[in-house]
């Protein structure tokens, strides 16, 4: 290598940095300008702005580069390296920005739909819907950008050419080692599809109770009533059965389980009962009940059917129904609250229940009294 080339590369690299320098100092100046915009009318201009900045100095360099190179003294084997690099990163351009571009407008879709209301089973239908299948699509364009960046490659492309033609046992073994990832992808294209679960729906997932909270392209985050998470794969929810308490309707029913002595009033349990839902704005003035659902050998059981409008609410409601019953039993009416009864007898009681006993068994006896004795223990 002479040294005539030293003044060829700085001249190329003055132009370059120039050209880099000028593009980004002008977008610098369009950025200061939108940041001074009010941040009350313009909130969401700025957030576009800022989620697009990356992407667009990348295509600010690239465009800088494609005007320094021409004008550059550089070797031919230098250009074309340089030509190839922009077009790699071109297309990995083009993909980041299809990227960016249909996750805000998924987003831009979903502010028409809020889950943080009552009546919220069409936002959540839409929020997942949206969410699993904007994963998916992001998995598959990653993969074809990836894709169309390496075909840019003669051997590369060679290559993949003939892998492709070759197929036969390499693309089972390919198909194979994928089945995880492709499993799990159809799984999320399903779900999205029929929807056994939503985002925010309460669920039953081996024996624990939960929230949906995260749906992701590979796995779904439960959040489980004590805050911790679980993660479970997609096709869990294909392929084995689970509870979901909030498939069709948020609204569900709450049962209060209450076991009581046989003397239990059970018209005033109904009255308070009655009393405490409707002074509650958890209620939803659906279903509120009291019955006696079972007969046991020293108690009764008295079921108390309430209903609420989510989950939560069903499980804070149960519990105000539960305390306020049992501490009204045990202030009003002590007698109604369970026991254990157990009667001494003294021996001259013993003596009245065995003699009792003779003279009630001697009208159905042929023979006298007198023929009939009594042993005694």
């Amino acid at each position: 290598m002479s040294l005539e080339w030293l003044p060829d590369g700085a001249i190329a690299a003055i132009l370059i940095a120039v050209s880099v320098t000028v593009v980004q100092t002008g977008f610098f100046i369009v950025e200061r300008l939108v940041r001074a915009l009010p941040a009350s009318r313009y909130t969401y201009l700025r957030t576009i702005f800022m989620r697009v900045r990356p992407p667009v100095r990348l295509a600010l360099v690239i465009f800088a580069f494609v005007i320094a190179v021409p004008a550059a003294p550089l070797d031919h084997e230098t250009a074309i390296l340089i030509a190839r690099c922009l077009g790699v990163t071109t297309i990995a351009l083009i993909g980041w920005g299809a990227l960016i571009a249909l996750n805000t407008a998924a987003e831009l879709y979903l502010l028409r739909y809020k889950i943080d209301t009552e009546d919220n089973l069409t936002a959540r239908k839409h929020q997942t819907q949206i969410r699993v299948l904007l994963r998916v699509v992001d998995t598959l364009l990653v993969i074809v950008t990836i894709g169309a960046a390496l075909m840019t490659f003669q051997s590369v492309r060679q290559y993949g050419v003939s892998l492709f033609a070759s197929a036969g046992v390499a693309g089972l073994v390919a198909g194979l080692a994928a089945r995880p990832v492709l499993s799990n992808i159809f799984a999320g294209v399903q779900l999205a599809m029929t929807q056994p679960i939503r985002l925010q729906d309460v669920v039953i997932v081996e024996n624990e109770y939960g929230t949906v909270e995260e749906i992701t392209s590979t796995y779904v985050v439960v959040r489980l009533w004590d805050l911790r998470r679980m993660i479970v794969p997609l096709t869990y929810f294909i392929e084995k059965p689970f509870q979901n308490w909030t498939r069709h309707d948020s609204a569900l029913l709450g049962t209060v389980m209450l076991y009581l002595d046989y003397r239990a009033p059970i018209d005033a349990i109904r009255e308070k009962v009655k009393a405490l839902v409707e002074e509650s704005n958890l209620w939803n003035g659906k279903a509120a009940g009291v019955q006696v659902t079972d007969a046991k050998n020293d108690v009764i059981e008295v079921r108390i059917l309430i209903s609420a409008n989510r989950a939560s609410m069903a499980f804070d409601l149960r519990c105000l129904i539960r305390e306020q019953v049992i501490a009204f039993l045990a202030q009003e009416h002590p007698y109604a609250l369970p026991r254990q009864r157990t009667e001494v007898e003294t021996p001259e009681k013993v003596q009245q229940i065995l003699t009792g006993e003779t003279q009630a068994s001697a009208e159905f006896l042929p023979t006298p009294p007198q023929a009939r004795q009594v042993k005694r223990a």
